[in-house]
């Protein structure tokens, strides 16, 4: 039985591939219906992925992946740093989220993210002064447990801590954001002390969203025709000249060789006229096979250890910075593959291992009703579904942008529908709904048939979830005006 086993393996990763060993992947959960844990788990198995990056302690998550050997990086959210300003509460979180687990068979903890992007400028110095004292009592609180030799502390940190405002805006100007620069010296020291990672989330994507006469291919890794020349260094991609801005910020606090860990870096399939599998699966077959060639940077010539981001949509993500944001998934809400990709970089693209045994509602959709006598409310009725559900596909730019009027009427209600766990009551909408069994999906758009999740948000929580949507008021307008 060993045997057939080890055989099973064995081919199971010819057929693959072997996975890039820097390389694991984000597993994000703010979806309305997550796929169990155990299945998860098992995805990540199934496609040789032996990193992963979590972004809370979820006690289910923590025990699926108890004896899979996968290396894991808990994490403190955001609202949970001033707690661990005490550090009675960081000894606790400690012996709650890692000693419970740290037993032969139990969880590979290698990674503690204290915090996540807690310095954006968006949230307007709100974690500015939490931040440094819970990754000090974090790591402090390690070390007392007998774990700091094998478990850091880190803070996953977005590319705007750091800014090249000198020298042509070439990476060698790179300095720490001049209001946080005290504190990321401290933070960087500390680090260095511990022997802990630098952790920074690039998003080459989110050159071109927030800037429409940036240069496409600079974003990719297949070449350009004008490449930034600093120091008589070229830089042909705006991955390397980020991650290099860092490596001087870092040389200017003096710690430019401290080891750098890529926390995030991915690319969307929807929500942007951007976003699209096209252009995910261009941008990942030049990373990775930059990976497999043990290739870094001008500045960090060899391998950098990364987390692809992420591993599957999220319907239920705050799409503040753009619609985008609920579409990073490798695998699509049901743990399906996008689109054929090689994590071994050797570009034998080939689709991924889908998650198994899923399951499904009823294969059925709630569409428009084209026979309903009072049509008047329907601009309405599409606003209140997308209030409460994702109707991100919907946008400018998306996979569902060409649908006509009856197509983003029925697309809203769907997703409603499902969103609700297809409830008799949540496919009315005072007669504008009616359901079918025939599959709605029209060309690239695709109406879904949610899972039966491992646990559906209560929900308030949904509807906190949903409520910034108001984008859709602003393609109502060009739909009905």
């Amino acid at each position: 039985m060993k045997r057939l086993q080890i055989l099973i393996w064995v081919l199971i990763f010819g057929l693959l591939g072997p996975v890039i060993d820097a390389l694991g992947v984000n597993w994000g959960t703010m979806a309305t219906h997550r796929l169990p844990p155990k299945i998860v788990v098992e995805l990540l198995k199934d496609n040789g992925i032996q990193k992963v990056k979590l972004f809370d302690a979820d006690k289910t998550t923590l025990s699926a992946l108890a004896g899979s050997g996968i290396e894991v990086m808990v994490a403190i959210p955001n609202d949970q740093l001033s707690r661990m300003n005490d550090y009675d509460n960081a000894k606790l979180w400690v012996k709650t989220n890692v000693t419970r687990y740290n037993f032969n068979g139990g969880v590979n903890i290698k990674y503690v993210a204290v915090g996540n992007e807690p310095f954006l400028s968006s949230y307007n110095n709100s974690f500015l002064n939490t931040t440094f004292p819970a990754l000090q009592n974090i790591q402090n609180a390690l070390n007392d447990a007998g774990y700091g030799d094998t478990i850091k502390a880190t803070v996953p940190l977005n590319a705007d801590v750091y800014e090249s405002p000198s020298n042509n805006n070439v990476p060698s100007g790179g300095r720490f954001r001049s209001d946080i620069s005290d504190h990321m010296a401290e933070i960087v020291q500390f680090l260095n002390k511990n022997n802990a990672p630098f952790t920074v989330n690039i998003y080459p994507f989110l050159s071109l969203y927030g800037d429409d006469n940036f240069p496409l291919d600079f974003a990719f890794f297949d070449g350009v025709s004008n490449p930034i020349t600093d120091k008589e260094v070229q830089y042909n991609n705006v991955f390397d000249a980020n991650f290099d801005t860092l490596v001087w910020a870092l040389k200017g606090v003096g710690f430019g060789d401290m080891p750098i860990l890529v926390g995030e870096v991915g690319w969307p399939t929807d929500g942007d006229k951007n976003a699209n599998v096209g252009y995910a699966q261009r941008y990942y077959n030049g990373l990775l096979r930059r990976l497999a060639m043990n290739q870094g940077t001008p500045m960090r010539p060899t391998s950098i250890e990364m987390y692809l981001f992420g591993l599957i949509d999220e319907d239920a993500k705050s799409i503040a910075p753009g619609n985008f944001e609920r579409h990073w998934g490798l695998f699509k809400y049901d743990g399906q593959p996008k689109y054929p990709m090689d994590f071994s970089g050797q570009g034998q693209n080939k689709l991924l291992v889908g998650a198994k045994n899923v399951q499904y509602l009823t294969t059925q959709w709630c569409v428009f009703n084209t026979n309903a006598k009072d049509q008047s409310k329907v601009g309405d009725k599409i606003n209140w579904a997308c209030t409460n559900s994702d109707c991100t596909s919907l946008g400018y730019g998306s996979s569902c942008n060409n649908l006509d009027a009856n197509g983003n009427a029925s697309y809203a209600f769907n997703m409603y529908f499902q969103t609700q766990n297809q409830k008799d009551e949540s496919c009315d909408f005072q007669g504008l709904a009616t359901l079918t069994t025939q599959n709605a999906s029209q060309g690239d758009c695709n109406f879904l048939v949610q899972i039966v999740a491992s646990s559906a948000l209560a929900p308030s929580i949904m509807m906190a979830a949903f409520m910034p949507v108001l984008f859709s008021i602003f393609f109502l307008q060009l739909l009905f005006l």
